[in-house]
């Protein structure tokens, strides 16, 4: 694995980690590399010094400290930013679940953990027909299949920075 430090177009920087130089230059090549600020797929490898010990002062001896911090990039200050790997296809694909569940969530009212007892209320038509969505357990869902409840379940994105 290599890590490394990436700037994008509009000079945010970020590091990722890839399989090989090969993988990364494969990954930029189909866009598939994004700065996580601003979206940006124009990428490149930004300047990184490596720890290496010199030869030349005798077995063991590291370059001058103060000489290596000053020329590397600062790893701390790009540690808390994201890193986002996503394509374009992905992208529109989280857009869209979101649209969904927003619609849902704006169409429909919210039963909760009641919800298995809801829609079988509804399905046997004990209580008027509505749209409503919840959470359902693996019995619950088992339950309403074999009652030939009608269902979907909501497609459940991961934290937008995660």
């Amino acid at each position: 694995m290599i890590r490394y430090m990436l700037r994008c177009d509009a000079g945010h920087a970020f590091e990722s980690w890839f399989r090989d130089m090969a993988s990364f230059d494969g990954q930029v090549k189909r866009g598939l590399v994004a700065c996580p600020i601003c979206n940006s797929v124009h990428v490149e490898k930004a300047i990184m010094a490596p720890r290496i010990k010199r030869t030349d002062r005798g077995r063991g001896q590291r370059l001058d400290q103060r000489a290596a911090e000053a020329s590397a990039v600062p790893v701390a200050a790009t540690a808390a930013e994201p890193v986002a790997l996503i394509s374009d296809q992905e992208r529109e694909l989280r857009a869209a679940i979101k649209a969904i569940r927003a619609k849902v969530a704006e169409s429909a009212d919210n039963v909760g953990k009641g919800f298995a007892d809801e829609a079988l209320k509804i399905h046997l038509g004990e209580v008027p027909h509505r749209s409503i969505y919840g959470e359902a357990s693996a019995d619950d869902v088992q339950m309403l299949r074999e009652e030939g409840v009608e269902f979907h379940a909501l497609p459940v994105l991961p934290d937008e920075r995660n």
